[in-house]
C-alpha cells in the first residue's frame, strides 16, 4: 500500500528545501525526497561553496514560512551592486557603475549566504514542521499519473501518492524526464570556479562583478572570516582556461585572481578549497505536467549573473503557494496546473534571454567589441529612469 500525503517534492537542495517549508508552514502534508544526503559543514568534502543572494522578494518568503530567523545573523547584507567594465589591455576598471538600493528601497538588495549553510539551517527549521518528511538518500525513479493523484516511486522500493508532485530535482531532473516534458539547452563552454577569499579592504557591502573577456568575476560579500573582511567570488571563463586555474598552485591561484579583480580589495587570499561548475542556459518546454509542477533547476537554468537563480526558483514558489491557497481544494489539478504554467512561463524565458545576452556580452574577446561593451555599459546606466528600471527588474519588482 502506497503512503499517501498532499505534496510530494523530488529533490532537497535549497530550492526544494524552501518549498518543504513553505507548504508545510501552510498546513499541507509533504514528503521530501532526495538521493544524496546534505553538506552541511563548511570544509567538508563535498561542500558546496557556492552562495546564495536572496534577494528582497524571496527573503519575505524565508520569513513567512520561518526560516529568516535562523538565516539572519548569518546573512551579509547587499546596499550596492557595483559593475566593472575591465576590457582594456589590462585589468584595470574602466567604467565604474554603482546600483544603490537605498535608489528604490529603504532594506538592501539582497543578503548573501552560504549553501552549506542555508542546508543547515533549512534542515533544522524543517524538523520543527510535524507534516515534513525529509527523506535523505531516497530519490524518485517512476512517475505515474491520473487525472486525480500522482504515484511516485522511490528507490527504496516504496511508492508513495500525492495530490501534487513538485520537481526540484536538477537540471537532469528524473520527474521532468518521467513526464516526458522537452528541454532547450545552451552551452557556453564556459565553467566557473566558486570559493571564498579573504581580503585587506573592506567591501562594505558591495557586490563587485567585473567584466572582462572570458565571463565575469563577481566578488558577493560575506560576514568577516577569522577576524578578515570576506567575499564569495564566482570566477566564469572558458572551459580549458577555467581548468587551468583550478590547477595552479594556491599561491599562483591567488596571484592571478587579485590581478583579475584590478586590485580593487587588495591581495586576495583563499579562505576555502576551489570548487568548478559547468556554465549552461536552459529552459523546459513547459512548467506543467499531469499533478506535476517544474521550478527551480528543473524548469531553467542561467548562468550566475545578477543574483538570478534562485530567486527565479523562489518567484516559481510564490506563484505555485497563491495558487495552492486560492483553491486548497484543486491542489495539483489541471486548472491549477495550467495557471501556474501561465503565470511563469514568458518571465522566464525572458529573463533566461536577458541573462544569457548578459552572459555573451561579458565573453567578448575581440579590443572593438570590448570597447563597445564599455560604451554601451557607460551610456546604459548613466540614464537615472535606466537605471532604475534595471534595479527593479532585478528585483523582480514589477
Amino acid at each position: 500500500m502506497a503512503e499517501t500525503c498532499d505534496i510530494l517534492i523530488s529533490g532537497g537542495g535549497i530550492a526544494g528545501l524552501t518549498a518543504a517549508a513553505a507548504f508545510a508552514s501552510k498546513g499541507f502534508s509533504v514528503i521530501c525526497a532526495d538521493p544524496a544526503p546534505p553538506v552541511t559543514e563548511r570544509d567538508a568534502e563535498g561542500s558546496d561553496l557556492r552562495t546564495t543572494a536572496f534577494l528582497q522578494p524571496a527573503q519575505a518568503l524565508l520569513e513567512r514560512c520561518g526560516i529568516w530567523a535562523r538565516l539572519a545573523d548569518h546573512a551579509a547584507p547587499l546596499q550596492i551592486m557595483r559593475i566593472v567594465d575591465a576590457g582594456g589591455a589590462r585589468p584595470e576598471p574602466r567604467v565604474v557603475k554603482d546600483f544603490n538600493a537605498a535608489d528604490i528601497s529603504d532594506q538592501p538588495f539582497g543578503w548573501n549566504l552560504p549553501n552549506w549553510l542555508l542546508r543547515r539551517e533549512m534542515i533544522a527549521r524543517l524538523a520543527e514542521l510535524p507534516n515534513v518528511d525529509l527523506r535523505f538518500g531516497t530519490g524518485t525513479t517512476a512517475l505515474f499519473t491520473r487525472t486525480d493523484e500522482a504515484r511516485v516511486s522511490l528507490s527504496g522500493g516504496s511508492q508513495v501518492t500525492a495530490k501534487l508532485v513538485v520537481a526540484c530535482d536538477g537540471r537532469n531532473s528524473p520527474m521532468r524526464q518521467a513526464a516526458g516534458i522537452p528541454v532547450k539547452t545552451t552551452r557556453y563552454g564556459q565553467k566557473a570556479l566558486a570559493f571564498a577569499v579573504t581580503h585587506p579592504v573592506p567591501h562594505e557591502n558591495v557586490s563587485t562583478e567585473i567584466h572582462r573577456s572570458g565571463g565575469p568575476f563577481t566578488l558577493v560579500p560575506l560576514p568577516d572570516y577569522q577576524g578578515q573582511p570576506s567575499s564569495a567570488i564566482v570566477w566564469m571563463e572558458r572551459g580549458p582556461k577555467a581548468q587551468e586555474l583550478l590547477n595552479l598552485e594556491p599561491a599562483a591561484f591567488e596571484a592571478a585572481m587579485t590581478e583579475r579583480s584590478c586590485g580593487l580589495f587588495g591581495g586576495l587570499k583563499l579562505a576555502s578549497r576551489r570548487t568548478i561548475w559547468p556554465i549552461i542556459s536552459q529552459s523546459a518546454a513547459r512548467l506543467n505536467g499531469e499533478r506535476l509542477a517544474l521550478m527551480a533547476e528543473a524548469a531553467h537554468v542561467v548562468p550566475p549573473i545578477g543574483a538570478q537563480g534562485l530567486n527565479m526558483s523562489l518567484g516559481d514558489l510564490r506563484s505555485l503557494l497563491e495558487l495552492a491557497e486560492a483553491r486548497p481544494e484543486g491542489l495539483g489539478d489541471a486548472q491549477m496546473l495550467a495557471a501556474y504554467h501561465k503565470a511563469r512561463h514568458n518571465e522566464i524565458l525572458l529573463r533566461v534571454k536577458g541573462i544569457d545576452l548578459l552572459n555573451r556580452t561579458s565573453m567578448l574577446a575581440p579590443r572593438p567589441l570590448r570597447d563597445l561593451r564599455a560604451f554601451g555599459l557607460n551610456a546604459l546606466y548613466s540614464l537615472a529612469p535606466v537605471r532604475k528600471t534595471l534595479m527593479q527588474m532585478g528585483l523582480g519588482v514589477k
